[in-house]
């Protein structure tokens, strides 16, 4: 269990109300105890009724001390289900508090770690487990907590009452126990074994249910349906597999359980009925013992379950302690410098190449961009230009030399801090299964929200009038990734969603690849005014984008090869002519065809 020590901090927290449950477990149980007490002097009061003379013999006073035993007995059982109930309220309500808390904590610590984290995890791995590890861990909490307490309460009050009353019938009838905690011992290490393999394998199946699920219009276009229903029918094969092997070591607990108890009460029989002959005992503590037996039966039976329960936990407690345990790549400064108010952008011999592939991105990169920059990026792809930008955001450090904005290297500054006052679209487009308003309002703060903003961006973004043909309009939900727009759709909500920022610095890649020449020309028109005084690095593969840029740089083999002006490119006629002369071609091509 050395997994689940982790889960002391989360208990210290509720320690009040786990101390009350371990009070109200044996006050249940000490109720309990007192009813088969009771039927012991009820039967010993019945016996010696019968063997009292006739003429001694007086049934009402019989009838009424039976009553006053049924009473007393059904009080007893009253306060025990109280106690019980209070039991679950504080117990039970602690495991799913801390549930609640284990949740929220893995789930920060996942927002904190880095892109590396992300591309080397899958997605589904990732869900399983905060969801079915943590209530993995939360079983543990609150049911094997329970009845783990009430096993260790029941068994203290009931076997020091049994010794009290009849050492010898005590020790026979408890001998099968050590035979018990042998059995648990040996089947609780293949519970834990096994338990490990199945929550691997469910989280193989999530991954995989959840790449099904994202590709499922890749998976109809190309007709594998078939195909991926056998593989999600082997992997799901192997985890029944799995399970059917744990289901049958657990098998072996109840039969095990019952065989041992049933042992006890053959003994408590046999070993009674002596004594009772002998005088030692009466009738009546044979009833005694018995009904203690069976009162044992459940909490021993438990035990199985409970180590079946704790073991699995403990595989589960693993895998969340690994993902715990990672740090982000990105080490914070330990005392972050404030964000200067130059914001002059800075690559000093810069030389990146990715951690999770080794490609590499970027090499000895020189560049300076002065605050109110509008700045294009081309250059073919995996030239690293998309690289610039999560340098920039500190998505990645890079390996050799800074990047550094108003002389402070990007290091020494809190990434929140940073990352406000970058505006970013991406090239892989991502929107939330929420509506259009929420979308674009995503990052601003309840104080900047402004309806007549949002729709003044929106319509920069030249997607104010599509917006208000769909049938909510603003409050239209666009489903999971935004399935329900067009390409160009998204990326100018994307659009839309970074101008609300109102960021200093925005960073546009290749955000306007599914957007018309006319329709591309309208969101300049909209834009350049909006950023007057801000820096713009537009990442294109568009080469008549950049026409709008003060400043264009071309990007080749993880270089800038080349650097200037729109119109002093296409005179200095190098790589950027070039590119320039293959789109102009393919525009004059597909005109000709349309025509």
């Amino acid at each position: 269990m050395k997994n689940l020590s982790t889960l002391n901090r989360y208990i210290g927290q509720y320690r009040g109300k786990l101390v009350l449950g371990i009070v109200f477990v044996f006050l249940s149980n000490l109720f309990r105890v007192f009813q088969p007490q009771l039927i012991r002097d009820a039967l010993d009061q019945i016996v010696d009724y019968i063997k009292s003379p006739v003429a001694q013999r007086q049934p009402e006073v019989l009838v009424h001390q039976l009553m006053y035993f049924g009473l007393v007995v059904l009080v007893c059982a009253l306060l025990m289900g109280l106690f019980m109930y209070f039991m679950r309220q504080t117990l039970i309500v602690m495991s799913r508090l801390i549930e609640y808390d284990q949740r929220r904590d893995i789930f920060a610590h996942y927002l904190k770690l880095d892109s590396t984290f992300y591309k080397k995890n899958k997605t589904g791995d990732i869900m399983s487990r905060i969801s079915e590890d943590v209530n993995k861990v939360r079983m543990y909490l609150g049911p094997a907590f329970l009845y783990g307490f009430n096993l260790i309460s029941l068994f203290i009050v009931v076997i020091f009452t049994m010794f009290k009353v009849n050492a010898t019938l005590a020790f026979y009838t408890l001998l099968p126990l050590p035979l018990l905690s042998l059995i648990i011992y040996k089947v609780s290490n293949l519970i834990n074994q096994r338990s490990e393999k199945i929550q691997k394998q469910l989280a193989r199946i999530t991954s995989v249910a959840q790449e099904a699920y994202s590709g499922i219009r890749i998976i109809k276009s190309f007709n594998t349906s078939g195909d991926w229903e056998r593989y999600f029918g082997r992997e799901t094969g192997r985890f029944r597999n799995l399970s059917m092997q744990l289901a049958r070591v657990d098998s072996m607990f109840f039969p095990s359980m019952f065989l041992l108890v049933g042992i006890s009460t053959l003994l408590t029989i046999y070993i009674g009925g002596l004594s009772v002959f002998e005088g030692s005992v009466t009738a009546g503590n044979i009833a005694e013992f018995v009904i203690y037996i069976n009162m044992l039966t459940w909490p021993v039976s438990a035990i199985g379950w409970c180590a079946s329960i704790i073991q699995q936990a403990e595989a589960s407690q693993k895998r969340i302690n690994e993902f715990l345990s990672l740090d982000p790549a990105l080490p914070l400064a330990t005392q972050p410098s404030s964000m200067p108010k130059d914001l002059t952008l800075d690559f000093h011999h810069v030389a990146f190449s990715y951690p999770e592939s080794g490609i590499t991105a970027l090499q000895d990169l020189n560049l300076n961009i002065p605050p109110g920059s509008k700045v294009g990026i081309v250059g073919r792809t995996a030239s690293g230009k998309s690289s610039l930008a999560e340098l920039l955001l500190r998505m990645y450090d890079p390996q050799k030399g800074a990047v550094t904005i108003g002389g402070i290297d990007l290091r020494r500054l809190n990434p929140e801090e940073l990352r406000r006052h970058i505006a970013y679209v991406p090239q892989d487009v991502f929107l939330f299964s929420d509506t259009v308003a929420g979308n674009i309002l995503f990052g601003t703060s309840e104080a900047d929200t402004n309806p007549a903003t949002m729709r003044e961006m929106a319509r920069i973004a030249a997607v104010e009038e599509e917006i208000m043909s769909f049938q909510d309009q603003y409050d239209t939900i666009i489903g999971e990734r935004g399935v329900t727009l067009s390409g160009g759709q998204k990326q100018r909500i994307s659009i839309a969603r970074a101008l609300m920022r109102d960021a200093p610095i925005v960073i546009l890649d290749d955000c306007l690849s599914a957007v018309d020449n006319i329709t591309e020309e309208q969101i300049f028109n909209g834009l350049l005014p909006l950023l007057e005084g801000k820096t713009l690095l537009l990442i294109t593969h568009r080469i008549a984008q950049t026409r709008f840029m003060d400043r264009i740089l071309v990007m080749s083999d993880s270089r800038i090869i080349e650097e200037g002006t729109y119109d002093q490119l296409i005179e200095a006629g190098g790589f950027f002519k070039k590119l320039h002369d293959i789109e102009t071609d393919s525009q004059r091509q597909a005109a000709r065809l349309l025509a």
